[in-house]
């Protein structure tokens, strides 16, 4: 049971799946053409409306300048396993990003949505103080001025109020009972190994028969007595956490059908799960703070999930051109001057953002 249960901090909900040559969704293929016609410094054209290379430099520069300052300058130059730069890799997620963006909007436009005065304005602010904040140095590295981050940040805006005009409606009544959240004790016994690439190696069928010996003797001293906790916390348990929080859905089936029905207090027999041998312990049937959080949660992934349901029909029946060469020239060496890495936290800090989705 090592499957970590975490949330994620999310900026737009909707899905586009972007990887340089293809569009897809539902299981077409968007029409991508790779062409030379383009207009100076165009990396990709989605129907009508383009994506330009000094958009792609202001999310190069802030991201690179950002994991740069904690992980340090030569981490976007490591090599991955398979021989490609981390900047290579993120360019990939940035194109996507992008995308998204104009896609969103180009659906804006569809259905007549506008900025209405005070978000044209706090667009138009947030612009100017971050174009303020850049060195001449940064500004040129960029190539971007204040009307070329407000044409950023107004798309951003746009696609937020696309997002609430499709979701805001979809609010689903959530019972306590399927948004519980419980809490149980763990104690698991491996069935599997891993090699040295960290790949997972199930047990030989005589050594997945000694640990279900191993999970019976610690059944057998908690029927004679031994505390759960005492067991939990020895050499016996081989689970990564010894406690986990969880509403339905999260956990392997076995672990979720045995959990959700036992009393508060009481342990359970042996589950058997991909992971090994189980044995868990009931310690709260309902935690009502957790369970509130879940249903916020739900209801985030239903609004994300009627979105995405609107977005994929949209996006299969657009046409796309990718401007290969430049895109696989576009780099980015940092050096001391620059420094700006607050392109999106300015966003965020005048706009309420949107929780739920596919970018990070």
């Amino acid at each position: 049971m090592n499957k970590d249960i975490k949330k994620k901090r999310i900026i737009f909900a909707f899905v586009l799946i972007w990887a340089a040559v293809a569009l897809t969704a539902c299981g077409k293929k968007t029409e991508v053409i790779l062409t030379t016609e383009f207009e100076k410094g165009e990396i990709f054209r989605i129907e009508k409306s383009s994506c330009y290379l000094y958009e792609a430099m202001v999310y190069l520069v802030n991201t690179e300048n950002g994991y740069s300052e904690l992980f340090g300058p030569n981490i976007w130059q490591a090599k991955l396993e398979d021989g490609e730069s981390l900047e290579d890799k993120y360019k990939d997620t940035i194109l996507a990003r992008l995308a998204q963006i104009k896609v969103m909007n180009l659906m804006a436009n569809d259905r007549k949505l506008t900025l209405d005065e005070e978000t044209e304005n706090k667009v138009r602010t947030a612009a100017k103080v971050y174009i303020d904040s850049l060195s001449e140095e940064e500004k040129k590295i960029m190539d971007v001025d204040e009307d070329k981050i407000y044409g950023m940040y107004k798309e951003y805006a746009l696609a937020d109020i696309l997002y609430h005009k499709i979701t805001d409606d979809i609010n689903p009544e959530i019972s306590d009972d399927a948004a519980r959240t419980i809490t149980i004790g763990s104690i698991l016994v491996k069935t599997y190994k891993t090699d040295t690439s960290g790949n997972k190696i199930d047990f030989s069928p005589e050594e997945k028969l000694k640990a279900y010996e191993r999970a019976l003797d610690i059944k057998a001293k908690l029927d004679e007595g031994t505390e759960f906790d005492v067991l939990c916390d020895s050499y016996y348990n081989e689970d990564v956490q010894k406690e986990y929080t969880f509403g339905r859905g999260v956990m392997p089936y076995p672990i979720e059908e045995a959990a959700f029905s036992l009393g508060s207090g009481e342990v359970s027999d042996i589950i058997e799960t991909e992971y090994g041998y189980h044995i868990i312990k009931c310690r709260s049937t309902f935690n009502k703070e957790e369970t509130e959080k879940n249903k916020e949660n739900i209801i985030r992934e239903k609004k994300q999930e009627a979105f995405n349901n609107a977005y994929a029909e949209y996006v299969t029946k657009l046409k796309s051109n990718l401007n290969e060469p430049l895109w696989l020239s576009l780099s980015y060496t940092k050096t001391g001057d620059i420094k700006t890495k607050n392109f999106f936290d300015l966003y965020d800090s005048y706009f309420t953002v949107i929780s739920g989705g596919a970018i990070e």
